[in-house]
């Protein structure tokens, strides 16, 4: 009797606690997914409702330079007189209308968008979220990041959007894109981030770090701000990845930091200066690693080290690994390089390095690239055989290139390693085995870290027809 008591209590000690779980629990963590989704719901209406008003729809009016299509019958003087042409107008200039996204970032009117977006405009308008519209000017543009700067006199205070900590975004987070797709004004999608740090998709030799989000981007977001749930801006939405064309669920952006940093030098100088470490920097493969002694896993291995540079100042060996620059962990040699480029020049880094075993710690006083660029161009003709300089508005046009992409050949020794493959005067680099040359300085540091003898894959264009090809060439 008294063992099916004890069972008794036991059971019913059991039972009341399965009601406190099932009526207890169950209830709240349905009403607390409710209330949850609800919060969420309300997050993404109040950070649009905040929002919306600071970005704004941009109209682009760009020269472009097209082919005369009544070249065949420019020699008939007839065709010239009634259609009133010119004898020689084998090419004529058309205006096209495109359009694109910016954000006001200060009360001032400064405008942050992409380069792509206002880089090579004629004419650029603004209209902003409550219907006015503006006329804008191009205060700086930086090619090699994307970004831009443009600003319209308001003669009003504007709301403006905060930015937040890119570094801290985590993948799986919320954001919220906000941008004019198609010309649809104020539009808003939402979607989490997707990956950190995609590289190499647009051009492998520029300074860029996407994130990759999955909320909605098509034509006409450039320029658009990715927000977390606090409002802030912590991307500046630039590209998608598409076969189509339109969204497929893979957009990037470009991170908070990269874009502040950029912006605030625009402003100020009207040009981005960037930081010159000297180092030729590459990714840590386990290949690598082996016969180094290396037992990290990530870093940025140092291939090469420019003489008379900060690094080779410093005490920085080839195959050493830097792990550390100013306190942030450096995954690979492209983070090595996006960091180096936005630290202030001739201030004091710390870099942290792995040397075999043994760890060490440098203090470096980082140069300006582009007063090493002017120095570094003579191992362009030492190794090249060749003098180059910046392409111009004019020949990015002719051949619709990307202002600033590539180099132009200024002169050639007909016995150097471009003489011997063919290159004229005019001609021009694109890619060095397959890193696209964004602009001299590019060129310039991409050449520094080539071996003597090493063979070389270019892509070059051909000044006097425009054709492009591939040619290797052997370095001197």
């Amino acid at each position: 009797m008294q063992k099916r008591t004890i069972k008794n209590r036991l059971f019913m000690i059991f039972f009341v606690a399965l009601c406190i779980v099932v009526y207890g629990l169950l209830p709240d963590s349905g009403f607390g997914a409710e209330k949850a989704a609800q919060d969420l719901n309300n997050t993404f209406i109040q950070i649009a409702k905040k929002t919306v008003p600071s970005v704004v729809h941009i109209e682009v009016t760009a020269r472009q330079e097209m082919a005369n299509p009544f070249l065949p019958f420019e020699n008939d003087p007839f065709f010239r007189y009634f259609f009133n042409t010119p004898e020689s107008s084998n090419k004529f200039k058309r205006d096209v209308k495109g359009i694109g996204t910016g954000m006001i970032i200060d009360a001032s009117g400064n405008i942050l968008t992409n380069y792509h977006v206002a880089g090579g405009a004629t004419k650029l308008e603004v209209l902003l979220a409550d219907g006015e519209k503006y006329t804008a000017r191009l205060i700086g543009g930086d090619p090699k990041t994307d970004l831009a700067v443009i600003r319209i006199d308001a003669k009003k205070q504007l709301p403006y959007l905060s930015f937040g900590n890119s570094d801290k975004v985590e993948v799986g987070e919320w954001v919220m894109a906000i941008g004019h797709p198609r010309g649809l004004d104020q539009t808003v999608t939402h979607g989490i981030i997707s990956a950190k740090h995609r590289r190499g998709i647009t051009d492998p030799s520029s300074y860029q770090d996407f994130i990759q989000t999955d909320a909605a981007i098509n034509p006409g977001n450039s320029g658009g701000p990715l927000l977390n749930l606090n409002g802030e801006v912590i991307g500046v939405n630039t590209v998608i990845v598409s076969s189509s064309g339109g969204f497929e669920g893979i957009g990037l952006a470009i991170p908070s930091n990269i874009a502040m940093h950029v912006a605030k030098t625009l402003i100020a100088h009207g040009k981005v200066e960037r930081g010159w470490l000297g180092v030729s920097a590459q990714d840590l493969t386990p290949e690598l690693a082996k016969p180094l002694g290396i037992a990290a896993s990530k870093g940025a291995l140092v291939a090469d080290v420019a003489k008379g540079s900060p690094a080779e100042r410093a005490g920085i060996k080839k195959d050493d690994l830097i792990t550390d620059f100013n306190g942030k962990q450096i995954s690979d040699g492209n983070m090595l390089r996006n960091e180096v480029a936005v630290a202030p020049i001739e201030k004091d880094a710390k870099l942290t390095v792995l040397r075999g075993t043994k760890t060490y710690d440098f203090t470096v006083k980082i140069g300006d690239l582009k007063a090493a660029t002017a120095s570094l161009s003579a191992s362009v003709k030492e190794k090249l055989g060749a003098e180059v300089r910046t392409t111009t508005q004019k020949e990015a046009d002719r051949y619709r290139l990307d202002p600033g992409d590539g180099i132009v050949v200024a002169k050639v020794e007909q016995n150097g390693p471009l003489g011997k493959a063919g290159f004229e005067t005019g001609d021009m680099i694109l890619e060095i085995n397959g890193q696209g040359v964004a602009g001299l300085e590019s060129f310039v540091e991409l050449v520094s870290t080539l071996k003597k003898n090493q063979r070389i894959t270019l892509l070059a264009l051909d000044g006097k027809t425009g054709k492009t090809g591939y040619i290797q060439v052997v370095v001197k």
